[in-house]
């Protein structure tokens, strides 16, 4: 199903964007390889017994990062059943991770049960900015950490420096993390910029 970002004009039929067969595949492999992810994990700052959320997992790298961390439970959910397969092939034993189908706007776990929720390099494909955000309000704890990343950051690659947000989207991002969250700040990483902020 096809739908318009809020931070774009148009539709994004990118297979980056909407990863669905080989093309799909290829692109999540594409992702995994480059996607550098040592710094967001010390922004994310999952500690022991902590339950993380990722949406939009892509094809798993991340999870793959967390899961050899102190969390408890490492959770997931995107809109890509092809991302779903690549992502959990590593995982099919290990019984602190879960990952399923579903959305920002629709991440289908219960109220206030994680301690860390995360998106990385899909804020801006969201339908919905603040129906996304007010779902992960929803689902983290009080004293909850939020991470929203988006390409960009002080050295970002040839690539991602085509991808980075102009600084009134930017400026959206984080005025809808404050109508729920606290202390939202900003972070530029090397190659991601990054919000964070608490639940209350």
């Amino acid at each position: 199903m096809e739908s318009t970002p809020w931070a774009f004009d148009r539709p994004i039929t990118s297979p980056f964007a909407q990863p669905r067969g080989l093309a799909g595949r290829l692109a999540g492999l594409f992702m995994l390889l480059t996607n550098e992810q040592r710094e967001l994990v010390a922004l994310i700052d999952a500690g022991e017994g902590d339950h993380v959320l990722e949406v939009g997992y892509g094809p798993g790298g991340l999870v793959r990062v967390l899961a050899k961390g102190p969390s408890a439970r490492i959770c997931g959910v995107d809109p890509s059943p092809d991302m779903r397969d690549l992502a959990g092939r590593r995982h099919r034993a290990d019984r602190r991770v879960d990952l399923r189908i579903g959305a920002a706007d629709a991440i289908g776990f219960g109220d206030g049960v994680f301690d860390r929720v995360v998106s990385v390099n899909n804020v801006a494909l969201w339908p919905d900015l603040g129906a996304g955000l007010k779902e992960f309000r929803r689902v983290l704890r009080p004293g909850g950490r939020v991470v929203i990343a988006w390409h960009g950051g002080s050295a970002p690659g040839r690539i991602a420096r085509k991808l980075t947000l102009p600084e009134d989207k930017l400026a959206m991002i984080a005025a809808a993390l404050g109508e729920h969250f606290a202390d939202v700040t900003r972070h530029e990483l090397t190659t991601l910029t990054v919000f964070t902020g608490m639940s209350v």
